[in-house]
């Protein structure tokens, strides 16, 4: 049977087929935080939380079907106890190149960036993003220490590494990871004081994607609101008055059109749960001029579903979408979001949803 997705939660990988049905977990009883996958790659890729075990990382050859253990990132030693050494979480995983299945990046918490090109059999660290870190003193969002959660690059440049930063910003790379710089211009951070709003190294992006077939189109679902870049993610737009809410933790793109996307909105600090207990969607088709709300098919009645960073994505075609939530329940959706069909109500909470790519 084909496989459509996986669903990482926080008691194991469920695997979601064609027809619909959800498999038995596998690593039942531990949370996943990443998976990677590829229709056409030889290697997947989860990663595992043991909590007082430590981060884990397996492998599959065969879809799925059987996993073994691969190495995990290894940090350099400090003496400053609050910059963090020792893994946490692998927060983030993407193939280095195209139709490569071995080579790796991995952003992690805390704050590292890893390139295996064995299937992880080894890892290094890119010394030069963290250099960056231990100057500019990146500060943890919802853990105690900064973390790497997105990782794009041009499909036609795999040279070319964009990543965002929990707290950090927007970072860039023209040269496999050599040198780095922020480009963080134009995101406002309004949980600060006034003269420190715009400094881009305490920025706050919850998740950021970029446009497959327009790859200098960029969204971010920043703690303070949306933002989008048209120039390759060097400069940002602030998205402003969308109703119900601009905050959020998760974004999807159409991988065809850069000017359409996904949100799901929350309540900003007080709770983490939707504006007035009202679960939906927002969807922009203009570059964010304006917004729909989109709700059939979704809860009706009170909800406390909150969908996390890597909750929502879109497949290759730009029509299916798949979503998950906090609170176990997942749909999916064959419109662009039109209409949802819920999968299940009782899956553990949700970290992660991937179609295969």
């Amino acid at each position: 049977m084909d496989v459509l997705a996986l669903i990482a939660t926080r008691k194991g990988l469920f695997t979601l087929y064609n027809d619909m049905n959800l498999s038995a977990p596998q690593f039942a009883g531990v949370p996943v935080s990443m998976v990677l996958a590829g229709e056409e790659t030889d290697h997947w890729y989860a990663a595992l939380n043991h909590g007082h075990f430590g981060a884990k990382l397996h492998r599959s050859a065969d879809r799925g079907a059987s996993w073994t253990e691969a190495s995990t990132p290894t940090y350099p030693k400090t003496t400053d106890a609050g910059k963090g050494d020792s893994l946490e979480l692998i927060w983030s995983m993407r193939y280095a190149r195209p139709g490569n299945s071995v080579a790796l990046w991995a952003g992690t918490i805390p704050g590292g960036l890893f390139y295996s090109d064995d299937a992880g059999d080894s890892w290094s660290m890119n010394e030069a993003l963290w250099q960056h870190k231990l100057q500019h003193q990146w500060r943890g969002g919802g853990y105690d220490h900064a973390g790497i959660h997105s990782i794009d690059m041009p499909p036609d440049n795999p040279q070319h590494l964009r990543i965002a930063v929990s707290c950090a910003g927007v970072w860039q790379s023209k040269d496999s990871g050599a040198s780095w710089c922020n480009t963080s211009e134009g995101m406002r951070a309004a949980f600060m004081p006034p003269d420190q709003q715009f400094d881009p190294n305490i920025q706050d992006p919850h998740r950021m994607v970029q446009c497959q077939s327009q790859p200098d189109k960029l969204w971010v679902q920043h703690h303070n609101g949306i933002f989008r870049s048209i120039d390759g993610g060097l400069s940002w737009q602030e998205i402003e008055d969308v109703s119900p809410s601009v905050f959020g933790f998760t974004v999807a793109v159409h991988p065809q059109d850069g000017d359409t996307a996904w949100f799901v909105p929350g309540i900003r600090d007080e709770c983490r749960m939707p504006v007035n207990g009202e679960f939906v969607v927002t969807r922009t088709r203009d570059g964010g001029k304006t917004f729909e709300t989109l709700s059939k098919g979704l809860p009706t009645g009170f909800s406390g579903d909150l969908v996390y960073r890597h909750g929502l994505d879109i497949d290759t075609s730009g029509e299916r979408l798949i979503m998950g939530s906090t609170t176990g329940n997942l749909w999916i959706s064959n419109n662009q979001g039109d209409s949802w069909q819920c999968l299940s109500n009782y899956l553990p909470p949700i970290y992660a949803v991937s179609f295969l790519k």
